[in-house]
């Protein structure tokens, strides 16, 4: 199925706020074949979340503070098993905040990621990428979700130097930015202004 060569099923870009300021939110949505417990745990296991994104460490609890391996960190500030939890998103001096929400489909789950920034914090990065710039690594991290809870894969696919420079990986990379580039048309912006900056994200994730 076409979602499960591109990471997320549905993308959407909104802009509201978040705490009194102007924000701007990704939006990925994805339906798994597993249910809400086991799909849970895949998100929030310290063993199971380094077979599909990266090495994690700290305390996985309300309140408690995670650290990715190389990437971000933060602080759990909503843990409401087997259906929300909320961090903060903090990395190079920054803060943004992700959102998780899983709910029952059938005998599968959908889950719905929200990726929010102020759009103050940003402007210099949007204007340059776009939704994609984060969009596109979350549908990697939806992919290597995806191999994991159906296919029992134990590597994700960006800790694969091999697939990462395979065709395979940058038709994926593409399909993704290209993606998004239609939600952010979508939402109101020009589709012109859009398709160039999903054409920079896809050569930024791509190396070129």
């Amino acid at each position: 199925m076409l979602h499960n060569a591109i990471g997320a099923q549905v993308r959407e870009f909104v802009e509201r706020e978040h705490e009194g300021k102007p924000a701007r939110v990704v939006i990925a949505t994805r339906v798994y074949h597993t249910d809400p417990q086991d799909l849970w745990d895949a998100l929030t296991h310290t063993e199971r979340i380094p077979r599909w994104f990266m090495p994690i460490e700290g305390e996985l609890r309300l309140g408690g503070r995670y650290q990715l391996k190389g990437n971000a960190g933060g602080t759990i500030t909503r843990c409401d098993p087997p259906t929300a939890f909320d961090v903060t998103w903090e990395m190079g001096g920054g803060m943004s905040w992700v959102t998780v929400r899983l709910a029952p489909e059938g005998k599968d789950t959908r889950l719905t990621l929200e990726h929010i920034v102020h759009s103050a914090d940003v402007e210099q990065f949007w204007t340059q990428f776009g939704p994609g710039g984060a969009g596109v690594g979350w549908d990697l991290g939806f992919l290597g979700l995806g191999r994991h809870v159906e296919n029992g894969d134990t590597v994700p696919p960006e800790a694969n130097p091999a697939w990462m420079a395979s065709d395979e990986a940058k038709a994926f990379i593409r399909a993704s930015a290209e993606a998004w580039g239609a939600a952010h048309a979508a939402a109101g912006e020009a589709p012109e202004v859009a398709r160039g900056m999903a054409e920079r994200t896809a050569a930024f994730y791509t190396g070129g």
